[in-house]
């Protein structure tokens, strides 16, 4: 009896496959505005949100009807965004929170339960990056990169969550990295942190599918950004770095679709996939050749501006000229849409 009880098993797994593999395939060929959810009247909280990324991806949330909460150490990134945000004719507030701060995040959201409502959008963008070789990085600063980078995920999501399981009802993003997929040289930290979080969007899936809740979860992994402070020198070849407008919009699709992965550029899924089919050897040799560097400013330890606090080092702006010139293009309209 087992061993047929086994066997229907399988039958059943092939058949569930088959018919997830066609539904898949179907899915594809939809255009995205007939799968895309509306978002109007959500709340919509976006770590590191008072510049670069985070604050691009608050003007479009806004734009959709969402009610956005920004969270940043910069006071006064948070007061720009808030500006633009209503500026826009959109919704927008904003609290200085340091997501190295366990406590503090516990605070905040029990704060924005209470003023605002409950978060039914949580988008963890906030990233930090040093930029140097493991032995040259001091411990303060790999301790802040996982603090940051992943370890701040855990903190928002039990914050969050809760409420989420009891509406059933929300919707996790997390923002990792295609350094996530494949290790570089002089971003050991990064790269870990980032493992990290693909791992926890998948884990954290896999346990809401399992207890039945209808909550959604999407990993996204681009490729470097340029504009927002973090890799604007990297020495990229072959592969060019993406436009980070051209990153929001992306995200937000990938999170009104409710698609659990969102690689960027597409077509670097196939590559990931030749990483684990040819040897080790062919992989290293394409990744070098890729990235030349992705910090060639090695002896600047760098510290990307979204979320940590008492950062000695140099940091450089994410409130940039460039980042601050597309916005101005393109929240001209303030115009909603469904």
């Amino acid at each position: 009896m087992t061993y047929l009880y086994s066997i229907g098993e399988v039958i059943v797994f092939l058949a569930l496959s088959i018919f997830a593999i066609v539904e898949s395939i179907v899915k594809t060929f939809i255009p995205n505005k007939y799968k895309m959810k509306s978002i109007s009247g959500e709340i919509a909280l976006v770590t590191g949100g008072g510049g670069g990324l985070g604050r691009l991806l608050s003007l479009r949330l806004s734009k959709l009807g969402a009610i956005v909460i920004v969270w940043d150490i910069n006071e006064s990134g948070i007061q720009e965004t808030v500006k633009l945000v209503q500026a826009a004719g959109g919704t927008c507030y904003g609290y200085v929170c340091d997501l190295c701060d366990r406590e503090d995040i516990y605070k905040k959201a029990n704060i924005i339960k209470e003023e605002i409502g409950k978060v039914t959008i949580l988008i963890n963008n906030a990233g930090v990056v040093t930029g140097l070789r493991l032995m040259d990085t001091p411990d303060k600063l790999i301790i802040r990169t996982m603090d940051v980078n992943i370890m701040s995920h855990f903190w928002t999501a039990k914050a969050f969550l809760p409420t989420m399981m009891e509406n059933n009802k929300g919707h996790i993003v997390s923002i990792a990295s295609l350094a996530g997929q494949c290790g570089v040289s002089k971003l050991v930290d990064y790269c870990a942190s980032k493992f990290a979080a693909v791992g926890f969007d998948e884990a954290l899936r896999m346990e809401l599918e399992y207890e039945g809740y209808d909550i959604n979860t999407t990993v996204v992994c681009p490729y470097f950004i340029r504009s927002t402070g973090m890799f604007d020198d990297v020495q990229s070849r072959y592969v060019p770095t993406l436009s980070p407008n051209d990153v929001a919009d992306r995200i937000i699709t990938a999170m009104r679709c409710n698609e659990k992965y969102a690689i960027i550029p597409g077509y670097m899924r196939i590559l990931l996939i030749l990483k684990w089919l040819f040897p080790w050897a062919c992989s290293a040799m394409f990744l070098r050749g890729l990235v030349r560097d992705a910090a060639p400013a090695s002896q600047r330890q760098s510290c990307a501006a979204t979320t940590a606090s008492d950062c000695n080092v140099p940091s450089k702006d994410q409130n940039g000229a460039t980042i601050h010139q597309q916005l101005a293009r393109r929240v001209s309209s303030s115009e909603r849409k469904p």
